[in-house]
């Protein structure tokens, strides 16, 4: 245990239950991404992290098996006399087996005193937990059916990258980036939104998630990258944009206007007509043309438009604070942070 002195080093878990076991994985017979596989991600982050003197790791519960598979490595990994991962403990939160349960964690994680939280989910997981705790440093792991916005990496490369920027070997300035993001107002409801917001004539919620291109009457990005998969990839096919670059972009579709191919969800590739496509300014109103229907926040659908209901969508460059896994242990490296003896955990 640390002593008084010493302060306790945090960090913070939330693993989505449902990520990347949304409706299109059926309809494009996509892989479902399994609960054990969620499970080993997590051993494989708190060793990194405990070999770096992470102290305390707070996880979000649930009820499908990830925390119970969790408990029993570390149970066993005790029992084995390993080298030592983090104190493992679990924020109290009544469960409600639904996005609730993300931000409820997150907030209790910040509240704890979490130096950063690593996300286990999709686009849509990590749109919620950046909500919930604005000015948060996220690490990011892809686990969800659209995954644009988390880094597709190995957990262990992140849980060291995390370590590193939790212990305070690598700096802020050095081991995060920022991200832009879409904010949406619709009367007096505001959404935020990390990658695409799109619009659809789909006039109610339904099963969310949006996997027919025909239904797609607008589309606003703040990146769009060729080889990405999910809405984004409609913008890439006619106005490409990076995350590092200070404009997003939008795109209107129609069945007369030039045609596109993009894979808006894996093992779904859907030709569309764009009508108009253009960058957007950030800090701009861009007004919503579509009257009726409902409106996608990075792939899933959450807010449904009444006749004559308007909406704008507006750029912000100081969306979420992420870790940057490649340039912190870059910088880590420059530093001699991973050399010899620099990997020791402080002495308890």
């Amino acid at each position: 245990m640390p002593s008084a002195a010493t302060p306790e080093i945090v960090v913070g878990i939330v693993a989505n239950p449902a990520s990347g076991r949304d409706i299109r994985r059926l309809t494009a017979k996509a892989s479902v991404f399994p609960t054990a596989e969620k499970a080993n991600m997590i051993q494989r982050l708190l060793g990194p992290l405990g070999q770096l003197g992470v102290t305390r790791v707070l996880m979000m519960p649930d009820a499908t098996g990830i925390s119970a598979g969790v408990i029993r490595a570390v149970r066993t990994h005790h029992a084995q006399r390993l080298p030592p991962w983090p104190r493992l403990e679990f924020v109290d939160i009544p469960l409600q087996d639904g996005a609730e349960d993300s931000v409820t964690a997150a907030r209790a994680m910040a509240a704890a005193g979490a130096r950063l939280i690593v996300v286990l989910g999709g686009d849509g997981t990590h749109r919620v937990v950046a909500g919930a705790v604005p000015g948060m440093p996220l690490a990011t792991l892809s686990t969800g059916t659209n995954n644009v916005f988390p880094d597709l990496r190995e957990a262990t490369v992140t849980g060291l990258a995390a370590g590193l920027f939790a212990t305070g070997r690598v700096p802020p300035e050095r081991a995060l980036r920022r991200n832009k993001c879409l904010h949406v107002q619709v009367g007096d409801r505001h959404e935020l939104a990390l990658v695409d917001v799109c619009v659809t004539r789909m006039a109610h919620v339904g099963a969310r998630a949006v996997w027919s291109g025909e239904t797609i009457t607008e589309l606003f990005v703040a990146f769009a990258e060729p080889d990405a998969i999910g809405l984004s990839s409609i913008a890439a096919m006619v106005e490409p944009i990076g995350r590092d670059e200070p404009d997003g972009a939008y795109v209107r579709c129609a069945g007369d206007g030039r045609t596109v191919w993009a894979t808006i969800a894996p093992g779904l590739v859907s030709c569309l007509g764009v009508a108009e496509a253009g960058r957007m300014q950030p800090g701009v109103d861009y007004l919503v043309a579509t009257r009726r229907g409902s409106i996608a926040l990075d792939g899933e659908r959450e807010i449904e438009l009444l006749d004559g209901e308007g909406a704008v969508v507006r750029l912000a460059l100081d969306g979420p604070w992420t870790l940057d896994v490649g340039a912190t242990l870059r910088e880590a490296v420059s530093r001699g942070a991973l050399g010899g003896d620099a990997v020791r955990p402080p002495d308890p």
